[in-house]
């Protein structure tokens, strides 16, 4: 399953920004090192579930939000798109869901609203690197109890969090204290003043057309 043009756009035109700084600040040298070697996700057209391990944080200000259950589903593309000679191959997610959340303010129960398309891009490389990309206003946090706030996560349009991808059996997928957008309203005790939510998840991948394969992302 390919992803729709604006999840590709987000993602070529993040890709190309960050390269052309890196020259202008570092000369021709750069150009080599930021070259995207080739990336084949494989088995093609397999369809997978990424299931939560450990616990998901989000962090807003001084307020901290923890999440024990989540999950996500999606499809490595057909051939030949599950390969790309210069760059990452990109597909969509379902949004995941978040379940059994807790506050560390005290008093306050949350619960996490997710919707849009997701888009899921990796690149091959030592280690192999992923950007998961939140949708406008697609993850919404809003709690309950002593104090009541909203939290939008990328409010002004999708926004891509950098992580990691691990060959295994299952494969892994991880975003360590990425940071993503966000506007927060509310009542006293909201972090009313943050503009970003750092992000902590790691996900489980394991292929569902034929579980005895794993997900796997080469050159």
């Amino acid at each position: 399953m390919t992803p729709p043009h604006s999840v590709r756009a987000l993602l070529a035109s993040a890709t190309g920004a960050a390269a052309t700084a890196a020259l202008l600040f570092a000369g021709p040298a750069a150009e080599a090192q930021t070259a995207a070697g080739s990336t084949t996700v494989t088995p093609a057209g397999h369809a997978y579930k990424a299931t939560l391990s450990g616990k998901a944080t989000f962090k807003a200000g001084s307020v901290t939000l923890t999440c024990s259950v989540s999950s996500t589903t999606g499809q490595v593309p057909v051939a030949p798109a599950n390969h790309n000679d210069a760059g990452p191959v990109s597909s969509t997610l379902a949004a995941p869901t978040f379940s059994s959340c807790t506050s560390s303010l005290p008093g306050v129960t949350p619960t996490v609203t997710t919707s849009g398309t997701w888009g899921i891009s990796v690149q091959n490389g030592a280690p192999s690197s992923a950007t998961l990309t939140v949708p406008q206003g697609g993850l919404v946090v809003k709690t309950s109890g002593l104090a009541t706030c909203t939290i939008t996560s990328a409010p002004g349009g999708p926004a891509p969090i950098a992580g990691s991808w691990t060959n295994g059996a299952p494969s892994g997928l991880a975003f360590a204290n990425a940071v993503v957008p966000v506007t927060v309203t509310g009542t006293f005790g909201c972090p009313t003043s943050a503009t970003t939510s750092t992000v902590n998840l790691a996900y489980t991948v394991a292929d569902t057309t034929d579980p005895a394969q794993q997900i796997t992302v080469g050159a």
